[in-house]
């Protein structure tokens, strides 16, 4: 599938003030002043982030009244019940909490609760709130979910349960009454950073309460692992506080980590330096998996756990559900690809839509993804659920999912979601219809550009710039992630040395001269552009800068994304 490759523009004024403040590579002066990093001390701050640069968590809407119901239910001797959604963000913010309030309130008055996935589903569920005032907890502090549901809540101030909800999502237009919302994206709320994680707020939580009991910065920072695993797995910005928790974070993973981090990481195979490549890709789909394949409760279980053969008995756990999820995940993509691949009009759409009632509820999220990967438009996995049918949509970058999903909902039970992924539930005599509803509402409004990949390239460069200081900087623009992705360069007119191959029919190892310079690549499964450098043409290549180690040896190599012809 060909891609468009779009370069980014950059401001030359800027770039150059920049360059002669911070005496460093023009090109990575114009990558920063695209992130907007535009001066020295955004800049410092940027390369060195500090614990110190975290806004007070008393700017935050509610905070105030958060910190004195606590304080109240610990005083009077109140049950408290944290209350969290199944996936990573909200594990993490229960164990976190859960943990932290264990140091400083009576465990025997606190317990915690995660919702079942498929008997409760997402967010605030009836079965949590009878649970709560079934064992007398009259406090729930739920997290990374609540800002929309307000009938619950209401439902839960009749039984006398008092709800802080710690959200990020964005809220609707009724306001839950709870307590205290403490939500960033609330309107009124002129807290200054906006997008954190439903950890992270619950972190601002944490850290509001340590300062009012005047109890050591420590006692907060020590789930920073926690944190960090949040964020990398919620894929919100690594800008701002993100960006600072994130990277103290990771010191804490690689120096100190929690046993079921470190439990994690031993089952994931990991020797080197932990990144958050490494969470996103090794710690995340063994947390969510709890959730997809079984109970997301043993993923609290673990990160809780203080002694470290318990905490392996855990992560074995996740680690099983784990293999199971990649099981179910790879056969469910085979069965929906040889679908797509059976059918003209599907291939012909500029829609996705596929159906099996025997598939697994809990993949088909990460089966649409897959799709996306094959056929790059708009995707929906569905699958029978009781007497319903029920399934995960994904979006293509730009194209706004929820608002086609919106338009159909007629023809649907339920939905909810947001720009770039979403959930629904439908009649099965509405599926024919909905399929056609959905391909008629995204093909009057998607851009067709948006059904060809893109590639964002940050800069052009020459390969007589990649040296190991230039390496050494983009190391340390790390951790990456949205709004902060690893720099992506073009270098033009390269010919073939004479050594490139392929390896294993998928993948080819490049070398490549451009001018007087000559670099070793990798690209992953791009076989068939191999041709391209047989000719000894000219080729122009997209690529990232990385580090690669053979018998302790280390040079950098060229992780190659695309390739093409000099002259298309």
């Amino acid at each position: 599938m060909e891609k468009r490759w779009n370069i980014l523009s950059y401001n030359v004024e800027k770039t150059t003030y920049l360059q002669n403040k911070l005496k460093v590579s023009s090109t990575i002066c114009k990558i920063l002043t695209q992130r907007n990093y535009e001066d020295y001390d955004s800049s410092e701050k940027y390369f060195v982030p500090l614990l110190t640069q975290l806004h007070n968590p008393f700017l935050m809407k509610d905070m105030t009244k958060a910190v004195e119901r606590i304080k109240s239910a610990i005083s009077c001797n109140e049950k408290i019940l944290v209350f969290g959604d199944y996936d990573v963000d909200g594990t993490t913010s229960v164990a976190s909490m859960f943990s932290f309030l264990s140091e400083i309130y009576n465990q025997q008055n606190l317990d915690f609760y995660i919702p079942h996935r498929y008997r409760e589903g997402y967010g605030v569920s009836k079965a949590g709130i009878d649970f709560a005032a079934a064992n007398n907890f009259t406090l729930i502090i739920c997290l990374d979910c609540g800002i929309k549901s307000v009938e619950l809540i209401e439902y839960a101030n009749t039984l006398g349960i008092d709800f802080i909800i710690c959200d990020h999502h964005l809220p609707g237009n009724i306001i839950p009454k709870a307590v205290a919302i403490l939500n960033p994206k609330q309107i009124d709320c002129l807290y200054p950073y906006k997008d954190l994680c439903g950890c992270g707020v619950g972190f601002k939580l944490m850290t509001a309460l340590a300062i009012n009991y005047k109890l050591p910065e420590d006692i907060v920072y020590k789930y920073l692992d926690l944190v960090a695993t949040a964020i990398a797995a919620d894929i919100v910005p690594m800008t701002g506080e993100n960006r600072i928790l994130a990277y103290h974070g990771l010191i804490k993973i690689n120096t100190n980590p929690l046993p079921g981090i470190k439990a994690l990481m031993e089952l994931g195979g990991i020797s080197k330096i932990m990144t958050i490549t490494n969470v996103v890709f090794i710690i995340a789909p063994r947390v969510n998996a709890a959730g997809r394949m079984d109970d997301a409760k043993k993923a609290v279980q673990l990160f809780i756990e203080k002694d470290t053969d318990k905490a392996k008995a855990f992560a074995e756990m996740l680690h099983i559900d784990n293999k199971e999820r990649k099981e179910a995940d790879s056969s469910i993509t085979e069965e929906a690809l040889q679908i797509i691949k059976d059918s003209t009009l599907l291939q012909n759409k500029k829609t996705c839509v596929v159906y099996s009632e025997h598939w697994h509820k809990g993949v088909v999220g990460i089966v649409a993804s897959r799709l996306i990967e094959h056929y790059y438009k708009p995707t929906i996995v569905l699958t029978k659920s009781g007497d319903y049918i029920a399934g995960s949509a994904r979006s293509v970058p730009g194209f706004n999912l929820y608002e086609a999903i919106y338009e159909c909902k007629n023809l649907l039970m339920a939905y909810g979601g947001h720009f770039a992924a979403a959930g629904l539930t439908l009649a099965p005599e509405n599926l024919i219809a909905f399929t056609n509803k959905f391909e008629k509402v995204v093909s009057a409004t998607i851009n067709p550009e948006l059904l060809i990949p893109e590639i964002i390239i940050d800069a052009e460069i020459n390969f007589d710039e990649i040296t190991e200081n230039f390496y050494s900087i983009i190391c340390r623009m790390e951790p990456f992630g949205p709004e902060n992705m690893r720099p992506v360069f073009i270098t033009r007119k390269c010919t073939d040395f004479g050594y490139s191959k392929i390896l294993k029919e998928a993948h080819i190892k490049f070398v490549l001269r451009q001018k007087e310079t000559v670099m070793n690549g990798i690209a992953f499964n791009m076989h068939e552009k191999f041709s391209l450098l047989t000719n000894q043409k000219e080729v122009d290549i997209v690529f990232s800068i990385d580090e690669n180690e053979w018998q302790g040896n280390k040079n950098l190599q060229l992780k190659i994304i695309d390739i093409r012809s000099s002259e298309a």
